[in-house]
C-alpha cells in the first residue's frame, strides 16, 4: 500500500520561510516522478513544483518560480518542497503526490498522478 506522509506546514508571516517534507512508502520511490500541488478555499487543485525520476528535471508553476525549490534524497524516500519568500497568496492546503507510472520527467496535470498525501496545511500571514 503506498502512503505518502506530509509534514513542515504551519503559520508563518509575509516574507518568511517554510520547508515542507513528504515521506514515500510502499513503491519504489527512485523511479517515480514527484510533485506538490496547492489547494486554497474555492479554488482548484493546482501545480507547484514537481521533479522527475531523474533529479535533473525540475518544474515550477510561474507563481513561486524563484521562491520555492523543489528536491529530493531517495536514500531517505522524501521529497521536500523549500518555500522561501511567503506570500499572503501562497495561503492553501499543499499535496505530496507521485506519479501514475515510473521512469517520467514530472508532469503537471492532477490526472497524471496515481497517489497523494493527505494535505498540510500553509497558512501565509500578512
Amino acid at each position: 500500500q503506498v502512503q505518502l506522509v506530509e509534514s513542515g506546514g504551519g503559520l508563518v508571516q509575509a516574507g518568511g520561510s517554510l520547508r515542507l517534507s513528504c515521506v514515500a512508502s510502499g513503491l519504489p520511490f527512485s523511479s517515480y516522478a514527484m510533485a506538490w500541488f496547492r489547494q486554497a478555499p474555492g479554488k482548484e487543485r493546482e501545480f507547484v513544483a514537481g521533479i522527475g525520476w531523474s533529479v535533473g528535471t525540475k518544474y515550477y508553476a510561474d507563481s513561486v518560480k524563484g521562491r520555492f525549490t523543489i528536491s529530493r534524497d531517495n536514500a531517505k524516500n522524501t521529497v521536500y518542497l523549500q518555500m522561501n519568500s511567503l506570500k499572503p497568496e501562497d495561503t492553501a492546503v499543499y499535496y505530496c503526490a507521485a506519479d501514475r507510472g515510473r521512469f517520467r520527467a514530472a508532469p503537471v496535470k492532477t490526472s497524471e498522478y496515481g497517489y497523494w498525501g493527505q494535505g498540510i496545511q500553509v497558512t501565509v500571514s500578512s
